[in-house]
């Protein structure tokens, strides 16, 4: 199993020691001109969870290129970068500037932020022109905003994705104790922590399912459990976001934890776990035969 960060929950830079006890780095998303993102304040704890109202503050594809990934491909550690634009040529531009870098493992296209008022349509357009301009493996990051999220996962798989990451936050909205006026300056944000969880799992569940790819799991990640359950649903791949705020060594104690969990299973190694959760339930005959044997 590979443990990821989520993209925008850790500055492997600032925090390289971080970084290293992960199997992958994912960037911040890039776009193609730097970006301050929303006016502040742009966090909120919430119940269960944070709010987030970023933007996509970040430095621009130019500045990416020259000065922080040459840095962050001498960490040791694989590197994933997160690409966003506003138009499907944006996907393609920034694909296109990344295939020859050595220090890009893996592009992931985030065709999902809640957190931006000018966002492309179509999935399998933007994969399409990504997958033109780069011969890098492709994850597409999918938003669980939408009626059938297996639909837009089959749209990424014909366009020539090789992944899926899921899922990016879910609009929500938090409130000030005393002013009743929103936390956040631009209203709502995105959900993440373990209120999204139950999403996320419903999401990996269904898109494994209809696609069969591989899938970066994430949500409300906070223990070896929670991991598991991804593997089960169908993610051989998992990524940390807002428990690596509160407690920056989970990538270390979730693999334990991990490791203890499939040892009580009983299923021999992580493989056998992957799409666990599909599979068919022993019928009647079975579980007779069963007992028989233990009785016997």
């Amino acid at each position: 199993m590979m443990i990821l960060n989520a993209s925008g929950c850790l500055d492997a830079l600032t925090a390289p020691t971080i970084a290293r006890s992960l199997d992958a780095f994912v960037t911040k998303t890039v776009t193609p001109l730097p970006r301050e993102g929303n006016a502040p304040p742009r966090i909120a704890e919430v119940e269960h969870g944070m709010l987030n109202s970023i933007g996509l503050a970040n430095p621009g594809i130019d500045r990416f290129l020259s000065h922080t990934l040459p840095r962050l491909g001498e960490l040791g550690v694989q590197v994933w970068v997160s690409v966003g634009g506003f138009a499907t040529a944006d996907y393609a531009d920034l694909c296109d500037r990344l295939d020859d870098r050595p220090e890009v493992a893996v592009i992931e296209l985030n065709v999902s932020c809640p957190n931006v008022d000018d966002v492309p349509a179509s999935v399998g357009e933007i994969v399409g022109a990504a997958r033109a301009a780069t011969r890098k493996p492709l994850y597409t990051k999918l938003s669980p905003a939408t009626a059938d999220i297996a639909e837009v996962a089959l749209a990424a798989q014909k366009a020539g994705t090789d992944g899926l990451s899921m899922v990016n936050t879910i609009l929500g909205l938090a409130l000030d104790g005393r002013t009743l006026r929103p936390c956040l300056s631009r209203g709502a944000g995105g959900l993440s922590g373990p209120a999204l969880k139950p999403i996320a799992l419903a999401a990996v569940y269904a898109c494994y399912a209809a696609t069969g790819l591989p899938i970066v799991g994430m949500g409300g990640i906070t223990s070896g459990r929670d991991a598991l359950e991804f593997v089960a649903a169908g993610a051989p791949s998992v990524a940390l976001g807002t428990i690596l705020f509160s407690d920056p060594t989970a990538p270390g104690r979730i693999r334990v934890e991990l490791a203890n969990e499939i040892g009580q299973l009983g299923v021999g190694e992580l493989d056998n776990v992957i799409g666990l959760a599909h599979a068919k339930p022993p019928g009647p005959s079975e579980i007779s035969s069963r007992t028989a044997a233990v009785s016997g």
